[in-house]
This record gives structure tokens, sequence and C-alpha cells, in this order.
């Protein structure tokens, strides 16, 4: 019985997506659950299992198409009867949306397709003895979550509460297909081949995502910054000293790792940084976690996964869970889950050589801290017989607040601190777990 395979509702508001890979041939065998497609959405790259047992009769898709929800992507010959739907696909690794958290939705029920969950969530039920058909998803979709599993495993199904919907942001661009040689020219923009050869590229995945997300936040949040100058010249000092130590425990010691730790005293300090706003129910939402979200630079677009719990670990700990992150993001292999809940972003240009810049706040967040490149800079400093000038090395910082929150008195007090707890080595290896 020939039976047709359409893209699934992904959830979070997608609409469409563009076919990574085709994992089957025609006429090659299947069983229920395997993975068929990979396709890439604006919020994540996905694996999508087949739902029949049975043959591939036709591909109707190749790597590098543009799909929609409902569209027609293979078609199977089975023996018998297919489930009533498809199952919700899970999203298998990064998003591009910078800790867009995604609206909440009631589970949906399941059919007799595979549990809705990414491959870490299905490792963790794996190491807990859990059998995932047995758990309910709190995430879009009926999306079983990491957090789901944990709270089975404890005795407390159903205890795990969906994460709140985020504030109506922009709405996201009209979808597009494969662009033609020669598009349709809109009324906002002219004719550009009229003066030149042009080339026309999909605007989608990451980068539309990013454009939504921080055309949404600009457009709701009233920036403010707040800028100093930290002199890491001694914490310089203490990272070469132990940057071989903690590479062999496979980290990398950078002064984002240090960044980290500061920020974490600054934010107990001044929790108002640690907050969110809810304007619908007129209040301000602070959060008793810290979890960071580190924005990092990859081949496909910015994305920011999140440190979490920060407070609780050592220096040690976080640089080498961040250099793990790092080089999971740069594999595409991060899980929607990585880069979801942040309570505040770091974003350290100082790596691609940037010195002062302003980043947008990662909306729903109220603050954003933007470091700049560590350099040589004459500076006065104490001297046995007074100030003197000397060679220092200089970090530019700049915090972004949301004015609607935070003022500039609450801007400078954090960037005092953090200044001060990144200034003094002692005072900064204080805070480690």
């Amino acid at each position: 019985m020939a039976k047709e395979f359409k893209l699934p509702d992904l959830g979070e508001g997608i609409h469409e997506g563009e076919v990574l890979a085709v994992r089957v041939k025609v006429g090659q065998p299947v069983k229920e659950g395997d993975i068929i497609l990979e396709v890439e959405t604006d919020k994540a790259a996905v694996e999508i299992p087949s739902p029949y047992t049975g043959t591939v009769a036709e591909i109707r898709v190749k790597p590098g198409d543009t799909v929609k929800v409902g569209q027609v992507l293979m078609t199977f010959e089975t023996a018998g009867e297919a489930p009533a739907a498809a199952p919700p696909v899970p999203p298998a690794r990064k998003s591009a949306a910078p800790d867009a958290l995604p609206a909440a939705a009631a589970p949906a029920p399941r059919g007799k397709g595979p549990v809705p969950a990414s491959p870490a969530t299905r490792r963790l039920a794996r190491e807990l003895g859990v059998d995932l058909a047995g758990v309910t998803g709190s995430g879009a979709a009926g999306l079983v979550t990491a957090a789901d599993v944990r709270a089975f495993a404890e005795g407390r199904q159903g205890a795990v509460v969906p994460p709140p919907a985020p504030p109506a942001s922009v709405p996201a661009p009209a979808p597009t297909g494969a662009a033609p040689a020669r598009a349709t020219v809109s009324a906002d923009v002219p004719d550009f081949a009229r003066w030149g050869p042009v080339e026309r590229v999909p605007f989608r995945s990451i980068r539309r995502a990013t454009a939504r997300q921080m055309s949404a936040s600009w457009a709701q949040v009233p920036h403010v910054n707040s800028q100093d100058l930290v002199d890491v010249t001694r914490l310089d000092a203490f990272r070469q000293k132990h940057k071989a130590e903690i590479a062999a425990l496979g980290g990398r010691l950078t002064f984002t790792v240090f960044a980290l730790k500061a920020v974490t005293t600054a934010l107990k300090a001044h929790p108002r940084v640690n907050s969110s706003l809810d304007p619908v129910a007129g209040e301000i939402v602070l959060k008793k976690y810290i979890h960071v979200g580190v924005a990092v630079n990859t081949e496909e677009g910015l994305l920011v996964p999140v440190v979490r719990d920060v407070d609780a670990k050592s220096i040690k700990e976080l640089a080498v869970e961040l250099h793990q992150i790092v080089q999971k993001a740069n594999a595409r292999k991060l899980a929607l889950e990585d880069l979801q809940g942040g309570s505040f972003t770091i974003s350290n240009a100082g790596a691609l050589g940037g010195w002062f810049f302003a980043p947008i706040i990662n909306h729903p967040q109220v603050a954003i801290l933007g470091l700049g490149q560590a350099r040589l800079q004459p500076a006065v400093v104490p001297g046995k017989n007074g100030p003197v000038i000397a060679p220092r090395l200089l970090m530019p910082v700049v915090l972004c607040i949301d004015h609607r929150v935070l003022d500039g008195a609450d801007a400078v007090n954090f960037l005092t601190l953090f200044k001060q707890v990144m200034e003094d080595p002692d005072e900064l290896l204080m805070s480690i777990a």
C-alpha cells in the first residue's frame, strides 16, 4: 500500500525548512523511527524519523530544497495501515534565534510513532533507565525534554511546567524558496542589477532568525549603554600560568571564562540585571538562577548557547564546558535545549580583534555585556613616588541595558563591580565553587 510522507508540523511556529540531507534511497527498506531526512529550519537542524515500516518508493526532495509543512517529501510501500498521524519531530541540533524562548504548547497526543525527544534527551533516558514512552512531554508539540526525563526518574512525573511564552515579537519574514536567477524586485528594494552583476542568496535559517530576534529586541527595548576599560594585566598573567593545565583537562582558559565568574558576582549583587520584563502582567521577573548565554560566531551565523548554573561551577569546570560548547556550536551539534533559558548574555568580540562595541540585548533579557580585545595601552598607574605611565593590558567592556527595567546607575554599579573582580584575580578566585 502506497503511503505519502509529508513534512510534519515541527512546532515553534515553523512553516518551512531546508533539506540538509536525505538519509535513504529509493528501494531501501526502513523501519518506523529510522531517520530518513535532515531538515534545517530557522530554529534548529532536525532529524526526521520515518512514521512507517516499509520500502522507500519515491523521493521528491534533494539537499538544498526548501520544503513547507504539509509538502509530500517521500512515498513508501507498506504492508499494513499507517499511523493516524506523523509524530512531532524533535529538534536535534542548533537554534538560530539567540535565546528566543519557544512558545509553550500543550502536549500533543502521541500516535504510534517514535517519542519526540532530542538525541541528548534519549541518551539521558537510557542512562537513567527511563522508558520515554511513559514520559509526558512538556515541550512544544509534546516534545520530551531532559527536565521531563529527570522528573520522571525522580518520581515527579507531571511536575515540570512548560516555560512561559515570550512577549510577541516582530513577525517573521514571509517564507522564501530557492531564489531564481533574476528574482522579482520588491517595492522597497531597487533592481541593483541595473548597475552591475549581482548574486541573490536565500535569506533563511540562522540569518533570518537572527534578524527577527534582533528586530524584535531593537523595536521593543530602549537601549542604553555604559562603557569602561578593565585592566586585565594581572589576570592575563594568571591565565598564562594555568592555561596549559586547563588545556590538559580539555578546556581553554580564555577571558570569557573569567568574565563568566565575574558576571556571576555582579549579578548576585544586582539581581535586577538578571531579570526580564513581563509587560502583559506588569511584573519584573527576578530569576533565582544564573544561566549565561555566550555568543559564538559560526560559519552559519551567530549562536548563543547557554552555560547553566555558572555560580555553582569552578573556573576549571567552566573552561572545559565552554570549550566543549563552542566545539558543538561549530560542528552544528547543539540541541535546541542548549540555547534556551539564558538569563544574561556575554558577547566577546575580542577574539576577532574587535574593540569597543555595543551589542543588542538578547530579548527578553534586560542586559548584555560586550567584551573587546585586550590590548597593551599606556595607562596611569600608582608608583612609588606618585602616578606614572606604564603599559597595561586594557580590555574595553560595554554593558547595554533595557531602560524600562534598569537605569544608568544600575549599569555603572554593575560594571564597577565587574571591573573590580576582573582586575583582582584573588577576588575572582574567591568565587570558585
